[in-house]
């Protein structure tokens, strides 16, 4: 965990919402607890934002959990957490089940992602791989089972295969960019919900393959090997660049926080949302992550600050279109200052 990272004066902040909070303050001190579950890929950036929280109110208990981006929505949905971490953007299903239990949502993008596909440093074989061979290794009842399946000239040696599971927001996006449908994929690999447990399989086994987010393959590069995807147009390798300026297609995504309504009019939660986007700029890259523009982030800090509520991905990831532009579609919504 990175330490002493900010000193940013957030007390006036804290101060000023205590005064507005009532019975929520007691001499000045924010209380209360802010609850954040979801998406494995997020907790990173969320629970550095939460430690450093932590120094500042030290009297409000924030918890940080790991449910995979579809576990967190359906807790968000059932009001049980106040931000649900997420590592795509929120679909029609769990939009609807969200609203039918009165549960409006703030949408926030706090930085960018690129899904990673790596093998195990001693693979001398694999240079890139095209989307059209990602499709036939992870596509439903793929009869690709060894590596000279993929190319007749590499080894013929067993893939074990590595990722998400599938309430992972992450299992969710690379199916979708790659098989073009949301949830198709072969169900005869090691799933887990923590990519942690990704990282440690394929980092042990010489024939593995797998996919996380770019998070977490920067924090873990010296036990694994990176593989270039190339989607027609040659292979491009993930980098905070190329996922920046769109070449890495089509594997990058944003990763967001949903922060529910009700909860943004609590003091505890509202300096808690407005201390993260203070901060995440700097620490998006610290941990990983691809930082959003400048003007995005003050796209995204307008949005938070008016209560815009709804989703501007209409239930997937907007490809062609600036966040700025997407957030500027719902600028016209009354602002609660």
């Amino acid at each position: 965990m990175i330490q002493n990272r900010f000193r940013a004066p957030s007390w006036a902040l804290l101060a000023l919402l205590g005064a507005c909070g009532g019975g929520d303050v007691e001499e000045g001190q924010l209380r209360g607890t802010v609850g954040v579950d979801g998406s494995s890929t997020v907790f990173p950036i969320t629970e550095a934002v939460a430690e450093d929280f932590r120094a500042e109110a030290p009297a409000v208990r924030v918890t940080v959990g790991i449910s995979g981006t579809g576990g967190g929505f359906k807790k968000f949905a059932n009001a049980e957490i106040d931000i649900a971490d997420a590592s795509r953007p929120i679909d029609p299903t769990e939009v609807a089940a969200a609203q039918a239990n009165g549960i409006e949502f703030i949408e926030l993008p706090i930085a960018y992602d690129g899904l990673s596909v790596v093998v195990h440093p001693s693979n001398d074989w694999v240079d890139h791989l095209t989307v059209e061979e990602l499709q036939r290794i992870w596509q439903p009842e793929s009869t690709v089972r060894t590596w000279r399946d993929v190319r007749p000239q590499w080894p013929d040696r067993e893939i074990a295969l590595y990722g998400p599971g599938t309430d992972s927001g992450t299992f969710d996006y690379f199916t979708e960019a790659i098989m073009g449908r949301s949830g198709a994929s072969r169900s005869d690999y090691t799933a887990s919900e923590d990519d942690n447990v990704l990282v440690q399989g394929v980092g042990g086994d010489p024939s593995a393959l797998g996919f996380f987010g770019f998070a977490y393959y920067v924090e873990n590069a010296e036990r694994l090997k990176i593989v270039p995807i190339d989607p027609g147009t040659g292979p491009v390798a993930p980098s905070q660049a190329t996922i920046n300026d769109g070449s890495y297609r089509p594997l990058s995504r944003p990763v967001l926080i949903y922060v529910a309504r009700p909860s943004a009019d609590r003091p505890e939660v509202a300096a808690f949302v407005d201390f993260y986007l203070d901060q995440v700029a700097t620490l998006a890259e610290e941990v990983g992550y691809v930082a959003l523009p400048e003007e995005a982030y003050a796209a995204v800090e307008q949005h938070w600050r008016r209560r815009v509520t709804g989703s501007v991905y209409s239930g997937g990831h907007t490809t062609g279109t600036s966040i700025v532009e997407l957030l500027g579609q719902a600028s016209t919504a009354p602002s609660v200052e």
